[in-house]
């Protein structure tokens, strides 16, 4: 015969009389449920957000910084050119007059007993122009031009109606130009139209 249910023991407190609270279990059926609070994922997403800023201001740092020292290496590479340009164009004007000094004995000894010896002259001056122009020298063409004060020097005025006014009746010197820089001017004769006041200073450098 089966024995008769019995209810279910409750166990008070001899000084309350209430029953103990109920122990805590210790399979986590009244631990709150997994994953972090709404407030740790608000903190969380505020720090990812505040390192994709940061990586992203340094990415624009490193490219700003790459930019700068491409541009300086441009301008360190630029300047060395220059100054080496700016050495040569020093040779170029040293070395002009030696030109000049051909120039002149060729035109005194034209005499025909000293053919053989102008011969060699020529040939000498031309190795030298030749190199000279290999550098970038180029002679400026004076002759028959308008007066130009950027590479005409006017130490003349010649009265004439009979050319145009400004026109560069005689080269007293050549001039010559390195890399489209005026070494030495072309020192020149040129025509001036006097009854025009408006030449008076004109022609002068």
């Amino acid at each position: 015969m089966a024995e008769p249910k019995r209810e279910e023991e409750k166990i008070f407190s001899y000084d309350t009389g209430e029953p103990p609270p109920s122990e805590p279990s210790f399979l986590g059926e009244d631990s709150a449920p997994g994953g972090p609070a709404p407030g740790e994922e608000t903190a969380l997403a505020l720090e990812i957000g505040k390192l994709r800023a940061e990586k992203e201001d340094l990415l624009q740092t490193l490219v700003r910084r790459q930019a700068d020292f491409e541009n300086y290496r441009k301008r360190v590479e630029r300047d060395r050119h220059d100054e080496a340009r700016r050495g040569v164009e020093r040779l170029i004007a040293d070395v002009i007059p030696v030109l000049d000094g051909f120039d002149r004995a060729l035109q005194a000894h034209d005499d025909p007993a000293y053919e053989e010896y102008r011969k060699g002259m020529m040939l000498i001056r031309k190795q030298l122009w030749d190199a000279l122009a290999r550098h970038g020298v180029e002679r400026i063409d004076a002759a028959g031009k308008i007066f130009d004060p950027h590479v005409h020097q006017a130490i003349e005025r010649a009265e004439s109606k009979d050319h145009p006014d400004g026109l560069i009746l005689h080269v007293f010197q050549d001039g010559y130009m390195f890399h489209g820089r005026v070494v030495r001017p072309a020192i020149v004769r040129v025509v001036v139209h006097t009854n025009e006041d408006t030449n008076s200073g004109k022609f002068e450098n």
